[in-house]
């Protein structure tokens, strides 16, 4: 295998690619930005009384909106306060959903890096490095998530109202999915006897004697259960999951855990995967072998 050596292109100073340009990649696959399979839910969206927001992406599998600005060159402190002052917008406006602030510039400097991880303490804001490559005639483009988001509180403490009932997820799922659930809460009463489903607006966790204890959440959908199990990323387990077929979504690194959707094969074909996995997440040792 050759290697070939990338040579970096300047957007900004480029003649045909502009700011547009990296905005229409993005439309095309949103996963160039590294933050999952996400959806576009708008593009150029019109503030009141401001301008408009380059990207609205939404996550289909959560209640989370991001608010991304793209800015060519190196970004500054315009683009930080716009990015803010449009996620606040859009946050006030839709208070139902978990909202993110994402920054998008081909160079995140040193001075303003260390401004952004002030504000990431108190606001949900992401920053992304996106710089254009050239590898012989193609032109390919890297992102580095240089400033990933920082845990404000835990799923536990769910807001006010939030609790649901077992009818809610049944209208959310078919007679199917809804057995997948159950069998993967069998699954986990192997493993951790006395585990029982607490169901809330956007997940369903778990509780044992009364106690939430979220070391696995699920959701709900038509065709799949996502089976989210809190458990450290590393290479191993990723690999491992890839090799057995397991259709994964990418890691959520705020909440740590995998995100994996599951189907009726799964219980069967990746029995002992799950049963392992479980073990992971509720740190429970494996039996000794006799």
């Amino acid at each position: 295998m050759r290697l070939v050596k990338a040579t970096r292109v300047s957007l900004k100073a480029h003649p045909h690619l502009n700011e547009k340009w990296l905005q229409e990649r993005i439309v095309e696959d949103p996963t160039l930005l590294g933050l999952g399979d996400l959806a576009v839910k708008d593009v150029e969206r019109r503030q009141p009384r401001a301008g408009r927001l380059d990207l609205l992406l939404s996550d289909p599998d959560s209640n989370r909106r991001y608010e991304v600005e793209i800015q060519l060159g190196a970004t500054d402190e315009a683009h930080i306060i716009r990015t803010i002052e449009y996620w606040d917008i859009e946050k006030s406006r839709y208070p139902q959903y978990e909202h993110v602030a994402v920054i998008v510039a081909e160079d995140i400097t040193s001075r303003f890096l260390n401004v952004i991880s002030l504000l990431n303490k108190t606001i949900p804001l992401i920053a992304i490095q996106m710089q254009a490559l050239q590898v012989g005639e193609a032109l390919t483009l890297h992102a580095t998530t240089v400033l990933d988001l920082t845990s404000l509180g835990t799923e536990e403490e769910d807001e006010p109202g939030q609790a649901t009932d077992r009818s809610y997820w049944v209208g959310k799922g078919t007679p199917e999915t809804i057995a997948i659930a159950d069998e993967l809460l069998e699954l986990i009463n192997e493993i951790t006897p006395g585990m029982a489903f607490k169901y809330n607006k956007f997940y369903i966790g778990l509780t044992r004697n009364g106690v939430v204890d979220n070391f696995i959440t699920l959701r709900i959908r038509k065709d799949f259960v996502l089976a989210e199990p809190r458990i450290p990323r590393t290479e191993e387990l990723t690999a491992m999951l890839d090799e057995a077929g397991v259709d994964r979504m990418d890691y959520d690194s705020q909440w740590g855990r995998y995100r994996l959707r599951l189907r009726k094969s799964d219980l069967v074909e990746r029995r002992d995967l799950l049963l392992d996995l479980i073990r992971r997440a509720s740190d429970t040792p494996a039996p000794l072998e006799t």
